[in-house]
């Protein structure tokens, strides 16, 4: 079973999260990074972690932030939550190395990729002793679906078959369900698309868990917040809140034999992980990149790296946006001139960026999705922006940006005073704030003048997502996930667009990349019609792509049986400790 966010619709939430825990140390982003995508490190520590798996022992797994505390796939707002929850509860669908969806608690077959049947694996005991069927899938459908539900979960519901109708009270049930035996359920969506099955909500929770509990309660119920129950190879026996959680081997886990006896999860303060893992106090944890080089020099310690499926970008707000008729309402003017995007793009020197702020962890991106992704286009296909402040000056004198009263920064066309406000999330970190001033320097050594707002990270995406006027330009990340399709992050009638950025032509090919009559079964046709709406984006630049990252785990010499790839990490169940 491997570990990975799964779905686009998560990205905010997952890129946010790691923001947050990256406050005591080094800038960091949803994953971790490294200077290049090449996974060799990772692959001679997967070997070296071979070998006949071991029994029993006590694993302690450090977290660089505190949790939330939602332990609920459908209720989890942050990634370190995810992180504990792994390692207790598991989906129906599950993901391989080339992030193609594979059976796990179910498999299922359509001739239509509009109606699905859903067969359940026999036998499946949650923690509470309760058998798994169709039903708590049923349930967990329905909670999203349910206009008390306060998660952000419902975009993977929603196209079912009567989820929208259920959602607004018209309905008792969701139509698009039709339980045929505890183990079988067929599912009929509300139209066909090739990312039904990789976009549909794939975690059952326990019925009986939350019998009696109101949807309006659930996330702040003892089932989600302390005494969480789940399918995975352990049972958490122990929380305390922002401190640590304790979890215990299942001895009915449904996939084979766990190795180790329990887990101690262990929140630790980003400027001790190094120690914490030279004194062996923790025995593995995901690592920022300022930690990253000193945990290298660690002789009882390996850095395994995968690819990853976040990059770092900076945002023009091109327009504004109606959340209740779902459509871009206005164009601002401000940063209209694709010239001066363009310019402002080729000003940042993003590898010398990378070097300062991530230590080397991590490379220039070129494009909306991640290289490690298989619908990525080849940079030979997109538009790139190398660093050239001197092809900056030209676009800019072309746009009619000219310095005009000889004070060292460019007037716009107008002749009038021109200034880049560019917006950063805070946290207290001071890494934070160095690296958007140094952006905002490469914006005034070709001539734009330049002001930086550090806005605290709690307030910060809400005034991007409603447009506010001081957001102008802003940094951010995304997280992308197993299913390709971008389109929650990029057509116009999306509000997690958040430059607003309105072409009806890239649109049309992200409804053309999912199309069953379209592609049908080619993904090779399919992986170019992404290539082409990647290269109408960097002809656009809504954005400008600045680094993409990789995942770094740090792994004591202990323990075995640990490996990871872009899907993710393999099951804990296989993990063990060296006796």
């Amino acid at each position: 079973m491997k570990r990975k966010s799964m779905l686009w619709l998560f990205a905010m939430i997952l890129v946010l999260s790691a923001f947050l825990a990256a406050c005591g140390g080094g800038g960091s982003d949803d994953a971790s990074e490294t200077d290049s995508g090449d996974s060799k490190d990772g692959e001679k520590a997967t070997e070296e972690q071979s070998g006949e798996p071991q029994q029993g022992g006590t694993l302690t797994y450090g977290l660089d932030a505190v949790p939330e505390g939602l332990y609920n796939w459908a209720f989890y707002g942050i990634a370190t939550d995810a992180e504990i929850i792994d390692f207790f509860d598991e989906g129906l669908i599950d993901y391989d190395e080339n992030l193609q969806p594979i059976p796990n608690l179910a498999e299922w077959e359509t001739e239509d990729n509009q109606h699905f049947t859903f067969k359940f694996k026999e036998g499946v005991k949650w923690h509470n002793g309760e058998e798994l069927t169709v039903n708590d899938w049923v349930f967990a459908l329905e909670t999203i679906a349910h206009p008390d539900y306060d998660g952000p979960r419902y975009t993977n519901v929603e196209t079912i078959e009567g989820a929208p109708a259920f959602r607004a009270g018209e309905a008792d049930s969701i139509s698009g369900l039709n339980v045929v035996d505890d183990y079988t359920i067929e599912v009929t969506f509300d139209e066909p698309r090739l990312n039904n099955l990789t976009n549909i909500w794939s975690y059952p929770m326990s019925q009986k868990e939350f019998e009696g509990i109101e949807v309006a309660d659930m996330s702040g119920s003892e089932q989600v917040r302390t005494k969480p129950v789940g399918l995975g190879p352990f049972k958490v026996e122990n929380i305390v809140p922002g401190e640590s959680i304790e979890l215990v081997k299942n001895e009915d886990y449904w996939n084979g034999e766990v190795n180790l006896d329990k887990v101690i999860i262990r929140v630790i303060d980003n400027t001790a992980t190094v120690g914490a893992l030279q004194n062996g106090d923790i025995d593995m944890i995901s690592l920022q990149p300022v930690s990253a080089p000193d945990v290298e020099k660690l002789d009882n310690v390996e850095v395994v790296t995968a690819p990853g499926l976040s990059y770092y970008y900076v945002g023009f707000k091109l327009g504004k946006f109606d959340n209740a008729s779902k459509t871009i309402t206005e164009e601002l003017p401000k940063y209209q001139d694709v010239n001066l995007r363009k310019a402002m793009a080729h000003a940042i020197n993003r590898e010398e960026w990378i070097d300062a702020f991530f230590f080397g962890y991590g490379k220039p991106v070129n494009k909306p999705v991640p290289t490690a992704h298989w619908i990525a286009a080849d940079d030979s296909e997109v538009e790139v922006y190398d660093y050239d402040p001197e092809k900056a000056k030209q676009l800019l004198d072309e746009a009619g940006f000219v310095d005009t009263n000889d004070d060292g920064f460019r007037e716009d066309p107008n002749g009038e005073e021109f200034v880049v406000k560019f917006s950063h999330y805070a946290t207290g970190n001071p890494t934070f704030e160095s690296r958007s001033t140094a952006l905002a320097q490469y914006w005034e050594e070709v001539g734009l003048k330049s002001e930086v707002e550090m806005v605290e990270v709690n307030l910060y995406y809400d005034m991007v997502e409603k447009d506010e006027p001081s957001i102008e330009t802003f940094f951010g990340g995304w997280s992308t996930g197993t299913d390709p399709d971008p389109s929650g992050l990029w057509k116009a009638d999306q509000i997690w667009n958040y430059p607003r950025y309105n072409n009806p032509e890239a649109d049309k090919l992200l409804e053309q990349a999912l199309s069953v009559e379209e592609v049908g079964d080619d993904q090779e046709k399919r992986a170019q019609i992404y290539a082409e709406w990647q290269k109408k984006v960097t002809e656009d630049v809504p954005m400008i792509f600045i680094a993409e990252l990789d995942e770094i785990m740090g792994v004591g010499e202990k323990v075995g049986g640990f490996s990871m790839d872009v899907s993710g990490y393999n099951s804990p169940a296989e993990w063990y400790l060296k006796q």
